[in-house]
Formats: structure tokens, C-alpha cells, sequence
């Protein structure tokens, strides 16, 4: 890295006062639109990338949950390209110039709603295309030009190779999330993506969390990049609470409701760690009482946007969901985020907890731990750099047992008896059951009056022979069945 990029983190690094976003001198229709969504304060990781975005250089950085990433990367690059906007019909003269690839549709979604409202009084074109979908509505957009395209992995690489979509006048790439983006799982596809690009662009890595692995492969795709970093590296936001109970998984539910009551919580997300326990999860949660919707990655995009869009408007107080929706969906003033179940990764609790207390607000994160999850816990301890006290929690009274209406454990089957449900007892009523292995029974008797008598020893005279001497037939050699005898031939000639 040369002296010029170590000068630049130094500064970047360092207290930054708080700016507005009059001083940033945005193009007119840029600053309406951002004044009009009651944007006036750039936060930290706002005031240190915009200014080196709009440079035109490589950029890392490095943010808490909720401190307006994509307004960071998002601004900086509409303006640049505005010297490109026309308003010709021409798709030729809408070439893709931006490309912003994020790990889940959901998150893309958000991000491309974000784009249209910031240049949606310019002549710039967005489009989104994420799986789950049809892809002719996304084939129309495209086809008619667009110059920020929002994208997931796989279903961009479909348009690629469907010629929907050319990416040889891309300027700049981001990759929102960047640390999933370049996991193991998106690196395949990401690499088969950027092979389509220029190689003279300007590349641009958002994340909260980077592990020292990812900044390394993360330089590989970087030309002379200059670092942000605003908090300590995966650090979590000041502004949530987090607690960490110890609570056995039958009692997981029982805690769950104890924490909504105790705190008064109207709204939370409730993380799971895979899709089928997401699912019975949440319908038990449904017959306790609770307004509940799950997300997960089984689910059509159609039933996924719904679930977010009734969460969002109130309709339901919780949402039971897995990992996909534990990076950068910005949903307002939700208090609350609890780990049911602790994620496998650590990276995942900074991210999960991220959900709430956003933009300084202030936010609850609760964490159940069992015995068999302390490893997990050791791993969130590294990476956050603090010790983790467990707390005990007590359980009221007069709360509703819920343990009596069924248990339920992630891959297991689930068993749940109906409130006031009599059908056994009225069959028991009915049929009389009959008895148990009971030992004490007296034996059955048989009816044989042989096998009542006593032994009685056979009287044998002393010249008497054995009754099995008696039945053969002495000087018969027995013969079995099954071997021939041969034939008996006359014979022609006589022996000598």
C-alpha cells in the first residue's frame, strides 16, 4: 500500500466533526431528493466515504449496522454519473455504469427502492433483478437501458447469459455485505461476474464485519484501496442492550414470552438457525397467543415480501426468521432482536442484533444460551473482545406453562395436545382397556388332562429289548429316498 492510501486512512480514521449534507455541494436534483427524505446529518462512515467516493477511488469500509451504508456508496456514485444522464429513448444511450451486487433479495430490494428515491428527479435509470421471480418483467426493464443496476449473484448471471444484460461500460462496483459476497458460497459466482467487467473500474466494499481472511482476498480485487474504518472492527452498536440468559431449549419458548412481557416489547425478530425449526417456530408461537410470520429461504419471494411488508406495517408483532434477513434490512424502530438459537458463525450475532437500535436509537438484543451452545458463546466473546457474563432469568407464576402444550426442537417432530381436547378420555369411557403386563397373573391351565397327570417311569422286564430295537427291521439296510438304486441288467457275458 503506497505512503499516499496510508496517509489518506490516517486522516480518515481519525474524529470526524459532524457534517450536513448542504456541505457536501450535491447536484440540485440530488439534494432535493435527499432533503425530501429528511436526510440533514451524514453520519460518520457518510462523512469519511462520500468525499473519497466522489475521488474516484477504491474504497473498504468498514461500519456498525444501521449507519446509512448505502446512502455512503449510493450518492457519491449518482453523482459522479450524472454527466452521463440524457433523456434519449435510445436503450444504447443507457448503458449499464453501476453495478451493486448484494448477498439476499430482500436486501437488494431495499437498496434499489433507496436508489430510485435519490435520483428520482434525474434522468438516471435503476432496475433490480433478484431470483424467485419471473424473469421477463426484469428482461423488459433491462432491455430498455438502465445505467444502476441492483443485482444478486445468480440471477444477474442468468441475464448474462440470456444476453439480457452487458456489463462492458461498467464504471463502478459495490459490493454491499461484502464479507458474505466474498464467502465461499458467492465466490464462484462473483468471480464468473467480474470476469465480464472492465478491468479499469472503480470497486467499492461495504460490510460490518471484516475478518482478517476477507481483507486479504478483498485486496485482490482492490487497486491502491483506501481503508474506512469508523468503529472498532466488528464492533457492535453502543446504543443496544444485550443480555444473555441461561435457558434450556424447553424452556426457550417460556423465556421468550417472559422477556415480551417483563419489557413490554410490541415488535421483535426472533433469529433461528435453520429453515424448519423457523417454520414450526413460528406456528407454535401463532397457537400461543402471538401475532407471528416466518422468513426464511423456502419460501416463494411473493410470501417473503408479504411477511416483511406485514411486519413492517404492524400487522404482526414478531417475525421468526433465519440468517436471510439478518444483513441490512432497514426496518424503523424495532426495539427488540432475539437469538433463539445462537448463529453458527459469530460474524452473524453483529449482524442479527443490527436489526434493532439503528440510526442511534436505542434497542434490545436478548440471546438464550443452553449448555451444548457455550462454544458458540466462547466464539462471540473473540470476536467482540469482551467477556460475556450469563444471567439466570425467573419465571412468573402465573404465566401460562407452555412446556404443557407440546415441546418443540429444531428437526425434531413436534408434540402439541389441544387445550381442553377429551377425545381420549370419552374413548377410554367407551372401550375398557385391557390390562398391562401384570406378572402376577394366574397361569393358564391347560385343558389336556394329560399334561396334568404325574411322571410315571415304563415298566421293563429284564429280557425285554429297547422299543427302538423292536421297531427296525434287522438285515434291511435303510435306504433314503432321494438316492436312486441301480438298475439290475442282465448280463451278456459271463466273467472268466
Amino acid at each position: 500500500m503506497t505512503d499516499q492510501t496510508s496517509a489518506t486512512i490516517s486522516e480518515l480514521t481519525s474524529d470526524t466533526p459532524i457534517m450536513a449534507f448542504a456541505q457536501l455541494q450535491l447536484a440540485a436534483p440530488l439534494a432535493r431528493a435527499v432533503a425530501e427524505m429528511g436526510y440533514e446529518t451524514m453520519t460518520p462512515i457518510q462523512a469519511q466515504a462520500i468525499p473519497v467516493v466522489l475521488q474516484g477511488r477504491d474504497v473498504m469500509g468498514a461500519a456498525q449496522t444501521g449507519t446509512g451504508k448505502t446512502a455512503a456508496f449510493a450518492l457519491p456514485l449518482m453523482q459522479r454519473m450524472l454527466k452521463h444522464e440524457n433523456t434519449s429513448t435510445s436503450p444504447a444511450r443507457h448503458p449499464v455504469r453501476a453495478l451493486v451486487l448484494l448477498p439476499t433479495r430482500e436486501l437488494a430490494d431495499q437498496v434499489a427502492d433507496n436508489i430510485k428515491q435519490y435520483g428520482k428527479y434525474t434522468n438516471l435509470r435503476s432496475a433490480v433483478v433478484f431470483g424467485g421471480m419471473d424473469m421477463k418483467p426484469q428482461t423488459l426493464e433491462l432491455k430498455k437501458g438502465v445505467e444502476v443496476l441492483v443485482a444478486t449473484p445468480g440471477r444477474l448471471l442468468d441475464h448474462i447469459e440470456a444476453k439480457n444484460a452487458v456489463l462492458n461500460q461498467v464504471e463502478y462496483v459495490v459490493l454491499d455485505e461484502a464479507d458474505r459476497m466474498l464467502d465461499i458460497g458467492f465466490l464462484p459466482d462473483l468471480q464468473r461476474i467480474l470476469s465480464y467487467l472492465p478491468k479499469q473500474r472503480t470497486t467499492l466494499l461495504f460490510s460490518a464485519t471484516f475478518s482478517p481472511e476477507i481483507k486479504r482476498l478483498a485486496n485482490s480485487y482492490l487497486q491502491d484501496p483506501v481503508t474506512i474504518e469508523v468503529a472498532r472492527s466488528n464492533a457492535t452498536a453502543s446504543t443496544v442492550e444485550q443480555h444473555f440468559y441461561s435457558v434450556e431449549g424447553d424452556d426457550k419458548r417460556h423465556a421468550l414470552h417472559q422477556v415480551l412481557k417483563d419489557r413490554g416489547l410490541k415488535q421483535a425478530f426472533v433469529f433461528v438457525n435453520s429453515k424448519l425449526g423457523c417454520a414450526r417456530l413460528a406456528r407454535s408461537l401463532e397457537h400461543e397467543g402471538l401475532k407471528t410470520t416466518a422468513l426464511h429461504g423456502d419460501k416463494s419471494q411473493d410470501e417473503r415480501l408479504k411477511a416483511l411488508e406485514s411486519f413492517k406495517s404492524g400487522e404482526v408483532d414478531l417475525l421468526v426468521c433465519t440468517d436471510v434477513a439478518a444483513r441490512g434490512l432497514d426496518i424503523k424502530d424495532v426495539p427488540a432482536v432475539f437469538n433463539f438459537d445462537i448463529p453458527f458463525h459469530s460474524e452473524d450475532y453483529v449482524h442479527r442484533i443490527g436489526r434493532t437500535g439503528r440510526a442511534g436509537a436505542a434497542g434490545l438484543a436478548v440471546t438464550f444460551v443452553s449448555k451444548s451452545d457455550m462454544r458458540l458463546v466462547a466464539d462471540i466473546e473473540r470476536l467482540l473482545k469482551t467477556k460475556i457474563e450469563l444471567e439466570p432469568l425467573e419465571f412468573d407464576e402465573n404465566l401460562p406453562d407452555i412446556r404443557k402444550q407440546g415441546h418443540i426442537n429444531d428437526g425434531r417432530r413436534m408434540y402439541q395436545q389441544e387445550a381442553g381436547d377429551t377425545r381420549r378420555e370419552e374413548f377410554a369411557a367407551r372401550v375398557p382397556r385391557a390390562p398391562r403386563n401384570d406378572y402376577r397373573r394366574e397361569p393358564v391351565k391347560s385343558q389336556d388332562p394329560f399334561f396334568s397327570k404325574p411322571y410315571e417311569p415304563p415298566v421293563l422286564t429284564p429280557d425285554a429289548a429297547p422299543s427302538w430295537e423292536a421297531s427296525a427291521r434287522p438285515g434291511v439296510r435303510s435306504v433314503s429316498s432321494n438316492i436312486k438304486t441301480k438298475r439290475k441288467v442282465a448280463a451278456l457275458f459271463k466273467s472268466a
